[in-house]
């Protein structure tokens, strides 16, 4: 009797031959087989890549072609610590980069915004590697003209905002602020794409006030006059991650060679210039994942 057996995995596609000595138990091994492999994450197909998410934000202006060039010699030097090469592979959509985190499709991420890398800790097994040095303290801030009658959070009742990308962190943050102080359903939210166009709806009269997690932004503002009046609290960001289906040690290995990159190291300097960052630390991922419930990813 022939038996014919098509099973599809990201992997392989077995079939065993029309005659074998022993068939059932041929069958029944090589079913639990390839089954066994069908468990495996696509991170770690056999003979493939390992693909290294490289996300900077939303709300900022990021180039996805030209920072996967930028971090293709850290894949490759990540690559020979782990033995088996690494890709980047630059995500500028939210979307297509929290589908990809849900279906573990990558083996180790960068992730800019917190709640998607928290959500792929709590939902889908990654692990916190490290965190981006200078971005523990990221907070959304409420900013307003200088001569605005707005003094406090609650005196923005009843009046609207502008925020940035609604999936950026900057508005995740705003909008569970809002929620804390009972607001969220008495404040009009508007959102447009970055985080530099914020101030501009503020400045024409068009909106009561603007909520920004830049730096920058915030420091131009004030520089002209301008006040802040609240702020979120504080949350992470630029978060390493790594599968927690990787080969033992991975977590390790990975987070040894981001936390060793730093400018005085004349090797390391090249790589870390090409993540734009000044250095990677070690962080409680407790304490990160803990902050679940809050931005509304539990």
């Amino acid at each position: 009797m022939a038996i014919a057996l098509s099973l599809n995995t990201d992997t392989m596609i077995f079939q065993p031959p029309t005659r074998q000595p022993n068939s059932r138990r041929h069958f029944i091994t090589t079913v639990a087989a390839v089954v066994g492999a069908a468990q495996v994450p696509r991170a770690f197909a056999q003979g493939s890549d390992l693909l290294f998410a490289v996300n900077e934000g939303v709300s900022y202006r990021f180039n996805p072609i030209e920072a996967q060039e930028r971090y293709k010699p850290v894949a490759d030097e990540l690559g020979r610590v782990l033995k088996h090469p690494v890709r980047a592979v630059a995500i500028g959509s939210y979307k297509e980069l929290q589908a990809g985190l849900a279906e573990r499709k990558y083996a180790l991420a960068m992730v800019h915004p917190a709640h998607h890398a928290i959500r792929a800790m709590v939902h889908s097994g990654y692990r916190l590697a490290a965190v981006a040095k200078g971005f523990t303290d990221y907070k959304a801030s409420f900013f307003v003209m200088q001569d605005s009658a707005v003094k406090a959070l609650a005196d923005l009742r009843g009046k609207s905002l502008v925020a940035p990308d609604e999936d950026s962190i900057t508005s995740v943050m705003m909008r569970a602020t809002l929620r804390d102080a009972n607001l969220a359903q008495e404040i009009k939210q508007t959102y447009v794409r970055y985080q530099d166009a914020v101030p501009f709806s503020v400045e024409n009269g068009l909106l009561a006030a603007g909520v920004s997690a830049s730096k920058g932004v915030l420091k131009a503002w004030q520089a002209k006059g301008g006040r802040v009046v609240a702020s979120s609290q504080a949350v992470p960001i630029k978060q390493l991650i790594v599968s927690g289906a990787s080969p033992a040690g991975t977590l390790e290995r990975v987070a040894e060679f981001f936390l060793a990159l730093d400018g005085s190291n004349k090797t390391a300097a090249p790589l870390l210039e090409a993540t734009r960052l000044t250095g990677f630390q070690a962080f409680d991922e407790a304490a990160l994942t803990a902050q679940a419930g809050w931005l509304g990813v539990a």
